[in-house]
């Protein structure tokens, strides 16, 4: 189920200059913000919550699974270049978990460890927070890569509606609006770094098995369906 020349060439067009530029860029700025914030404040947990939550983990992290899992396969299907890849004698669902391990990867390197040395930053992981949000994020890339490489094979505007879903659904209604927070991935990783705090700091609105299981079911499903859409790509000349 794992490709290492379809891997290659995946890694190859996700950290491209142009793209690799648009991935570091937000990591960066949460860098330079919680720099800014400890000088001014000091060491916080409260502010380090808060910072790790509202940005790294409700922002930044979904954006950069949007540019990945959309960009492991979304480009190659609309210029068409997809039929070079699915003429060769590897299996449509291999080809999508092979992009799924490097979307992950992408997303958590971009995301993880910046989210690790913003918190070390904010208030020296006290409390244990750099590590709870860490993991967070490290979950959470798992969710978003699936979902944002779904995405990529059944549309071509993948990214508009990844970051509409990024910005509006996980940012704004899965942060203020009841309802929405229990189908957000933001509340299922936060349940994970609720335990690997064990404390009130960060707090979750799902709790740890149900958070578990539909993060499990969403990475499996949309894995799965991408591999059907894939399946249902006709080359020239296929019956």
């Amino acid at each position: 189920m794992y490709d290492p020349t379809v891997a290659r060439l995946t890694y190859r067009a996700l950290l491209g200059r142009r793209r690799a530029l648009i991935l570091g860029a937000l990591p960066v700025l949460l860098i330079v913000i919680s720099a800014a914030v400890r000088s001014l404040s000091g060491a916080d947990d409260q502010v380090a919550v808060d910072l790790l939550g509202g940005f790294a983990l409700a922002t930044m992290v979904p954006i950069i699974g949007v540019i990945a899992g959309t960009g492991a396969i979304g480009p190659e299907i609309d210029d068409g270049s997809v039929v070079y890849l699915l003429a060769k004698p590897v299996k449509r669902p291999t080809i999508i978990v092979t992009k799924l391990i490097v979307a992950i990867a992408v997303t958590m390197v971009f995301s993880a460890i910046p989210t690790f040395v913003a918190g070390l930053i904010l208030n020296g992981n006290g409390q244990q927070i750099a590590v709870a949000y860490t993991v967070a994020a490290l979950v959470a890339s798992i969710a978003y890569a699936a979902m944002f490489l779904l995405l990529g094979t059944v549309t071509r505007h993948a990214v508009v509606f990844g970051l509409v879903y990024a910005l509006v659904w996980e940012s704004l209604f899965g942060s203020l609006v009841d309802g929405a927070r229990t189908l957000s991935v933001q509340q299922w990783a936060l349940a994970v770094a609720h335990k690997v705090t064990d404390g009130d700091l960060v707090t979750s609105d799902v709790g740890l098995p149900t958070a578990v299981i539909l993060l499990t079911a969403v990475t499996v499903g949309t894995t799965w369906y991408a591999g059907q859409k894939l399946r249902t790509l006709k080359l020239a000349g296929e019956e």
